[in-house]
């Protein structure tokens, strides 16, 4: 192995043992923010002519093969999801310390800016205008770039390639007869429930109230935000 691939190993492994340090309330998060992610793509998956919100690779994909048959507007439409995301987690990147590790009331300015976007998804989507999905993308990038900060690289909610791979690197440690870090297990699985459950629920609601559904994971992010600013002013008293 070569010199810089150790580097990355050894720096995985030290992100990784972060974990340890996150509060126990992180669980929580964890599972909601992946709830509002999954219900958010399911909702693109339906109703935005089948393209995905919540994470970047398939939309990528999608992107070089409309650039291969030469369709404009749906590479416009790709392009602009892909800078949406990106812009998104740039307002998180702007607000918030990369992997601070420490609890502050920026957190929730950003839960209440992600929401904000998703309000102004339905706002133009319920007039006809798709740009709106601009919008929810944003919300993703805002959301995994704030997941991302708080947990120094660990957690990220908007996806599950990451989440997924871990966990088999996990049971292959375990078949071998290595240990396995029971809180991150738990964690990934978690992050996994929340992203499958806000898809169903998604898909649910969707045909019910088409992009009126999006109030509901708009209501979680103001509910975190206002959890985690109660959460800073007891601490802040203790």
């Amino acid at each position: 192995m070569g010199a810089a691939a150790a580097k990355v190993q050894k720096d995985k492994a030290r992100g990784y043992r972060l974990i340890t340090k996150l509060p126990g309330w992180i669980e929580l998060a964890a599972l909601l923010l992946a709830f509002i992610a999954g219900f958010m793509n399911v909702v693109g998956l339906l109703g935005f002519d089948r393209l995905a919100i919540s994470h970047v690779s398939g939309n990528a994909s999608m992107l070089g093969a409309t650039m291969a048959d030469a369709s404009f507007p749906a590479v416009g439409q790709l392009i602009g999801i892909l800078i949406a995301f990106v812009l998104g987690a740039a307002i998180s990147g702007g607000l918030l310390r990369r992997g601070a590790l420490v609890a502050d009331s920026r957190y929730t300015i950003a839960l209440i800016i992600e929401a904000a976007l998703i309000f102004v998804a339905y706002g133009l989507l319920k007039n006809g205008i798709a740009q709106g999905y601009f919008a929810v993308a944003a919300a993703c990038g805002a959301q995994n770039a704030l997941a991302t900060t708080y947990s120094g690289g660990i957690v990220r909610t908007t996806h599950l390639t990451g989440i997924f791979t871990d966990l088999g690197l996990m049971l292959g440690t375990r078949i071998r007869g290595g240990n396995v870090d029971g809180r991150k297990a738990a964690l990934f699985l978690l992050i996994t429930a929340g992203f499958l459950s806000g898809g169903m629920l998604g898909a649910l609601l969707y045909p019910k109230f088409a992009f009126a559904a999006l109030f509901l994971p708009m209501i979680v992010c103001l509910a975190m935000a206002l959890a985690f600013w109660i959460g800073l002013k007891r601490s802040a008293r203790d």
